[in-house]
């Protein structure tokens, strides 16, 4: 049977701030430029989620997409959404730098257990017009 890639598309908005606690001011804002700010910043996010299955030979779905995006709010972007990603999200370990990268292996570690009948193939983040991680479970 083929095996298909489908992916959904959600978006969310969160502000954090990238700062290494033993590290001189000037050593943050070095590494991390505007990213250090004080007073935080923010990002619109927008998020892919692609997962990967043979699809049903009733519905032709290898996941009914309603159901995915369902998962991913849930999961995922209800809990981001609005948040400071330094303070208020459960899954985001306290002095973890919420980077792209490291949000990337978490949102994967909330979502894989959440899916049946597909598997996760990647997560793909995307920060600014010019950024963007994506991750494979690897």
């Amino acid at each position: 049977m083929p095996l298909v890639y489908l992916t959904r598309v959600e978006r969310f908005n969160a502000a954090h701030k990238l700062w290494v606690e033993d590290w001189s001011e000037e050593e943050n804002f070095a590494t991390f430029g505007k990213c250090a700010n004080k007073n935080w910043h923010g990002h619109n996010y927008v998020l892919h989620i692609t997962v990967k299955g043979n699809p049903d030979p009733v519905m032709g779905f290898v996941i009914d997409a309603k159901k995915l995006s369902s998962i991913i709010k849930e999961t995922i972007t209800d809990k981001l959404d609005h948040c400071n990603l330094n303070l208020d999200v459960d899954f985001i370990p306290k002095g973890m730098q919420a980077t792209t990268e490291n949000l990337c292996i978490l949102i994967w570690q909330q979502l894989e257990p959440k899916l049946e009948n597909c598997q996760l193939h990647c997560v793909k983040l995307i920060e600014t017009e010019n950024i963007y991680a994506e991750y494979y479970g690897e």
